[in-house]
């Protein structure tokens, strides 16, 4: 299992100079911690943000190779957003983000 360091480390690198979300991103993982991005800077702070993703580190890393369907893990509760609206016109972003974590 990733530490929430190494996987941190993983999104730092994966965002790089800006994320491109144009929002504040907050990845909540259960119980593990958090990631919280805002532009270019990525912090395990629990701030708020425009958008929070609550999900497990396993289901993330199977979200990043493609194993989980993001609409089967909001269906089945794997995956919790705080803002589907704003979830949805973010996808191809966040997509690029995880599939960088896999």
């Amino acid at each position: 299992m990733t530490t929430l360091q190494e996987l941190t480390e993983r999104v730092t690198q994966a965002v790089g100079e800006d994320s491109g979300l144009g929002k504040s991103f907050k990845v909540d993982l259960r119980g593990e911690g958090f990631i919280h991005i805002e532009g270019a800077a990525v912090s395990n702070d629990d701030k708020p943000a425009d958008l929070t993703v609550s999900i497990s580190q396993k289901d993330l890393k199977a979200l990043g190779k493609g194993e989980l369907n993001p609409m089967t893990a909001v269906i089945t509760g794997r995956l919790k957003v705080s803002d589907m609206g704003l979830a949805m016109s973010l996808q191809p972003q966040m997509q690029a983000l995880f599939s960088k974590l896999g």
